[in-house]
């Protein structure tokens, strides 16, 4: 039969055996596998799962380790296996893509405290439907980088006063920063008919010495930390809750941000909450508005002091563009990012490349 002894004694010993199923052959693997994750302990990372999706937080295999982690069980899978098991039972979830950064090297920012540097941004135009009409708003977000703790304002318009009452009631429960990123708004900036006229924006962050930072035109991912936080306050919040009137937009918002400074976990924060991350800087006093002091408004006057800064990307025609106005700048600077820092004490347009002053120009104020 060209079969070896080892093989017939085998099926002999079968035949014998009296099992009326002796010719079938017994399976090949291991009976025991003692690396296999229990079944309960897959129950868990899949309830795990469910309730952080529930909770309409990140769900993730990473955010999963983190709260079993938190809930003190021993012998957590991997992030490889939790993974696995999320995939094998269906309940992943869509990851977006990443920005991957050019070549040309853009000026870098230490945020080692808490408000040492926030960004802030709008999103909108949305509506609510109230008794039937459409009431158009607008909500103006910020992000503190060090904690990642955010501030959620709605606001109906766009106008200085909105934009003051807005920041100062976020202000009042983050705290002031030391810097603030913004983009190029002319809410936050002014008008390009007068770019020397510093905007409402500008005026109130030179009053309390906070310095502002306007990132480079038609580059949003500078400020990309709002950008997606952005993207979750509408995923999670704005195109899921139903609202009919101010009040109820205005207090589901600070719900929302409430919600996610204390359960959403970041791998950046090492899987705390913001919340969790500035219980780290105990010995860090926050600055915040005084509550006896008035909402600020557009009559505020022009500071003689402070710094306010631009950062742009030179083209091949080296110019320059201050909010309208053009500065040619030298073929060293071609292709390049410059951050144009304007001194109000000094009157003068500071031209900064890679960290080193290079030019200067006369800049009066008006």
């Amino acid at each position: 039969m060209g079969r070896s002894k080892t093989w017939f004694f085998k099926w002999l010993g079968s035949y014998r055996s009296g099992n009326s199923e002796w010719y079938i052959d017994d399976p090949r693997s291991p009976k025991q596998t003692p690396g296999k994750t229990s079944i309960e302990m897959e129950e868990i990372i899949k309830l795990t799962r469910q309730s952080l999706y529930n909770e309409d937080v990140f769900c993730g295999a990473q955010a999963i380790h983190w709260e079993l982690s938190e809930q003190g069980l021993s012998s957590i899978p991997s992030l490889r296996t939790i993974n696995r098991i999320i995939n094998r039972n269906d309940l992943t979830h869509r990851r977006t893509g990443r920005y991957e950064a050019k070549d040309i090297p853009y000026p870098k920012f230490e945020t080692r405290l808490p408000n040492h540097r926030q960004q802030l941004d709008f999103v909108g135009p949305r509506h609510l439907r109230t008794e039937g009409e459409a009431l158009r708003f607008y909500s103006l977000n910020v992000v503190d980088l060090t904690t990642g703790r955010c501030g959620i304002q709605p606001v109906y318009n766009k106008s200085g006063d909105a934009v003051y009452e807005a920041i100062w009631g976020i202000w009042k429960r983050l705290g002031m920063p030391r810097h603030l990123q913004v983009d190029n708004e002319f809410s936050f900036y002014g008008s390009p008919t007068h770019p020397r006229g510093m905007g409402p924006l500008i005026r109130l962050c030179l009053k309390y010495g906070i310095e502002l930072w306007f990132i480079p035109p038609s580059e949003p991912w500078r400020n990309g930390v709002v950008e997606q936080f952005n993207f979750h306050h509408q995923q999670k919040f704005l195109d899921r809750v139903t609202m009919e009137s101010k009040e109820e937009l205005e207090e589901g918002s600070l719900k929302y941000e409430y919600k996610h400074n204390s359960r959403y976990r970041y791998s950046k924060l090492g899987g705390k909450t913001p919340l969790a991350a500035l219980e780290n800087h105990k010995g860090f006093k926050l600055r915040f508005p005084d509550p006896e002091e008035p909402i600020p408004t557009m009559s505020l006057a022009k500071s003689k002091t402070g710094r306010y800064h631009l950062i742009r990307h030179i083209r091949s025609d080296g110019i320059l563009n201050v909010f309208g106005e053009k500065f040619k700048l030298p073929p060293e600077l071609y292709y390049e990012y410059v951050v144009a820092t304007v001194d109000v004490e000094q009157q003068r347009l500071l031209i900064f490349h890679d960290k080193k002053q290079r030019l200067d120009f006369d800049y009066k104020l008006r």
